[in-house]
């Protein structure tokens, strides 16, 4: 039995190794025969998916055929026991090819001229083997190299797809993308392509290898990404590629912050909006547009161009103690190539009550006392006499009541001309939107007229406290 398998080697190597003159009972040998030669790559890799081209010359003596006879030439895999096994791919109409090689490996050299390349379309994993050309030619020609294998070598996909964008991305205007495997086969099969992750027109193919997106860009789309997903069905494998959209646009929004004390988060206020602030205090006002690339910013006040806090980041006002002129309507604008936009802000400055006064002298036969009062929004002043309020200008014959007023100062005077009494009651009121006080005086009795004694201020909300 043992005997019976080494002669069966023997006949194998015969057939599968050498060459022979005997077609039937081929001379057998384990040595290589230098007359067959083979220029072939030791070995190929190829990504998934893709094509390869292995350049392949062979050399065989020419004896016992004529240039008439057919070349047949084979690729086998290692495994491969005979010569009728199937093979991988061949000329040879008659002899079988494997099915899941059909059509993928392909002989693509002339075997006329001794031109032995093989293609490799759609590669898949599991073509990754050693492989062994035979050649058939005349009654005499029939051999395998097995001493020049070829191994291939299918490795991961990894080349990704290439997208362009022509032009810039502009909001509301229609721009051309594509996306193209260029290292793709031209003769395997076409790959399909595929968009995701935002909301587009269809797709439309411009080659077998790239495809166009016509894209309308928004403004909500910029830093949203834009991914290309690329499908090789002979193999079943995809690669992607993804890019961040970069979309221009005019400022949709802008909004103003506001923060009051060093430390706290901002207040956001809207288009138009009304901020009041004491006197004194710090504030920042940051103005922030939604545009992109960023618009460029510059703050108002009535008339007056304001200078940024920090020429960096001009969208940055800083008022470290507010004055009673800083208060109006500051604007913010932004600049932008593909349009602008204002946003407004009344700033309200308030300025604490403050009552000076009333001072008063005794003249002849009357009482003469003035009254002042600084604040913003400004003060009114008016006196009460007795019971009775006094505001305004007015005059008769007993007392004559003069008042004025200038930004933040209010000023009033009160002539008593008669009707002095000891025991009057007099005092000064001011108020405004946030607060009141008032000063009193007492006519006291004494010497002469009398005796002015100042009973102090009261603020809103106090008691009456008379002498």
């Amino acid at each position: 039995m043992l005997l019976l398998l080494l002669l069966q080697s023997l006949l194998w190597v015969g057939e599968w190794g050498e060459g022979s003159t005997n077609p039937r009972f081929p001379a057998g040998s384990l040595a290589q025969d230098l007359r067959y030669q083979l220029d072939v790559p030791r070995s190929v890799s190829v990504q998934e998916g893709l094509c390869v081209r292995v350049a392949c010359l062979v050399s065989y003596p020419q004896e016992g055929w004529k240039d008439s006879d057919p070349a047949h030439s084979y690729w086998f895999r290692e495994k491969a026991y005979t010569a009728e096994d199937l093979a991988v791919a061949t000329n040879n109409p008659e002899h079988a090819v494997l099915s899941e090689t059909q059509g993928r490996f392909l002989l693509v050299g002339d075997p006329w001229t001794k031109d032995c390349s093989l293609e490799i379309r759609d590669a898949q994993r599991r073509d990754t083997g050693t492989y062994i050309f035979r050649v058939e030619r005349g009654p005499t020609v029939r051999y395998s190299y097995k001493w020049h294998p070829l191994s291939i070598r299918v490795t991961a996909l990894t080349d990704t797809p290439d997208i362009h964008i022509q032009g810039t991305l502009v909001s509301g205007h229609p721009t051309n993308l594509t996306c193209a495997v260029p290292w793709a086969c031209e003769r395997g099969t076409p790959p399909t392509f595929s968009w995701t992750r935002i909301a587009l027109t269809s797709p439309h193919p411009k080659s077998p290898h790239s495809s166009v997106l016509t894209l309308t860009p928004r403004p909500q789309d910029h830093g949203t990404n834009l991914t290309c997903r690329v499908t090789f069905p002979g193999a079943g494998v995809s690669t992607e590629a993804t890019i961040r959209l970069n979309v221009s646009y005019a400022p949709q929004e802008l909004t103003i912050r506001v923060y009051q004390k060093e430390g706290t988060g901002p207040e956001t206020l809207g288009k138009s909006q009304s901020l009041s602030v004491q006197e004194g205090q710090s504030l920042c006002l940051d103005c922030v547009p939604d545009s992109n690339p960023p618009a460029m910013i510059s703050w108002t006040r009535e008339s007056l161009t304001l200078s940024p806090s920090n020429s960096s980041n001009p969208g940055v006002l800083e008022l470290p103690r507010v004055e009673l002129r800083d208060h109006g309507l500051y604007v913010c604008q932004a600049q932008h190539p593909l349009g602008s936009k204002k946003a407004s802000l009344n700033l309200v400055v308030r300025t604490p009550l403050q009552l000076l006064g009333p001072s008063c002298s005794q003249e002849d036969e009357g009482l003469s006392c003035s009254c002042s009062s600084r604040a913003w929004p400004a003060p009114s002043l008016h006196w009460r006499l007795g019971e009775g309020l006094l505001e305004g200008n007015f005059s008769n014959a007993s007392f004559e009541v003069t008042s004025s007023s200038a930004g933040p100062w209010a000023n009033s005077s009160l002539s008593l001309r008669e009707g002095l009494s000891s025991g009057l009651r007099l005092s000064c009121e001011a108020q405004n939107a946030h607060g009141k006080q008032n000063v009193k005086i007492l006519l006291l009795p004494g010497p002469g007229k009398g005796e002015v004694v100042h009973l102090g201020p009261r603020k809103r909300g106090e008691e009456e406290k008379w002498a």
